[in-house]
């Protein structure tokens, strides 16, 4: 009786009852189609082991990942009209807000960080993908703005992680204002003396592309990423041409001068700190918090001789 009580009855339920298997145990591979382990693809940075794939990923993990330790310090961003224009589609704007926050964790395709990388303190803007396409509206304009505006008060360098789908269409105009009031708050960076460093994750297209994303004072791009204006399904619609093979991609863009260089995920850190000390002026090594306000004049002065060279 206790042989059938506590075996094979235990066996017999065993066989009857459906295991359940997180679904987040593999990841396919996009680029190989391959199987691997989503615990594999996580210690690796989210870039797959064998293809070198980079996924990609929202941007608490991109803060973890980015700065030293995963430790930073949040950056409030000032509250904006939630639905401006009571918008609605298949279903309310408010509602789809509501559902993007629910499953990003995030305020808005905009999060903000500033802790230290290598030793260097940086200013960071991540844009997340997973929030309703990492679209531009009000509160993303306002927290590029408001981390543009941190990094000149603290007097540290800007860095932006950009992906976008574009300008939020639930916004209307109100989302295109967001490219000339960014535009602006770089200038102000600029005028500061002070690095703004782009980095184009994929995908990156649309108003984004067309405003603060191609303003950095160098632009870097993970590897395969999509970066344009138009996607390249419009543009074969438009011209009714097949593109050539990799247009629009990170490497095809860096071969014709779009973008400045193209850099493994894994050695964004050492790239970034290092372009930010040459920056600065600063030796290698040095704790960097400060740097040393420069005129407008100064600035200025500085812009002409580049453009002169």
């Amino acid at each position: 009786m206790n042989w059938i009580t506590n075996v094979v009855r235990p066996r017999i339920q065993g066989m009857l009852t459906k295991k359940d298997t997180p679904e987040n145990l593999w990841i396919t591979c996009p680029k190989s189609g391959k199987m691997v382990f989503h615990r594999d693809v996580e210690a690796n940075q989210f870039v797959i082991p064998e293809s070198e794939h980079h996924m990609r990923i929202g941007a608490k993990k991109r803060f973890e990942i980015w700065f030293d330790n995963g430790s930073y310090e949040p950056i409030e961003v000032p509250d904006v009209a939630l639905d401006p224009l009571k918008f609605r589609d298949e279903k309310r704007y408010i509602d789809r807000l509501k559902a993007a926050k629910t499953k990003t964790g995030n305020k808005d395709s905009v999060e903000l960080g500033v802790g230290k990388v290598n030793n260097v303190e940086m200013v960071t803007a991540v844009q997340d993908f997973g929030f309703m396409g990492g679209s531009l509206g009000m509160a993303a304009g306002e927290a590029i703005i408001t981390g543009m505006q941190a990094a000149i008060t603290r007097k540290t360098a800007f860095v932006l992680f950009a992906s976008s789908g574009g300008a939020r269409m639930q916004e209307g105009i109100l989302s295109l204002m967001q490219m000339p009031r960014t535009t602006v708050a770089v200038q102000q960076l600029r005028m500061a003396g002070l690095p703004y460093i782009v980095v184009l994750t994929d995908p990156t297209t649309g108003g984004v592309t067309a405003s603060y994303a191609m303003l950095g004072d160098v632009h870097i791009a993970e590897p395969d990423a999509l970066i344009c204006f138009a996607g390249p399904r419009v543009i074969e619609q438009t011209i009714r041409e097949k593109l050539p093979e990799g247009f629009q991609k990170s490497e095809y863009l860096f071969e014709h001068g779009m973008v400045d260089m193209v850099v493994h995920r894994h050695l964004l850190r050492d790239t970034i700190s290092k372009l930010v000390l040459m920056f600065l002026n600063r030796p290698k090594g040095e704790t960097v918090s400060t740097v040393p306000r420069l005129t407008s004049d100064e600035t200025a002065a500085t812009d002409a001789e580049i453009v002169i060279s």
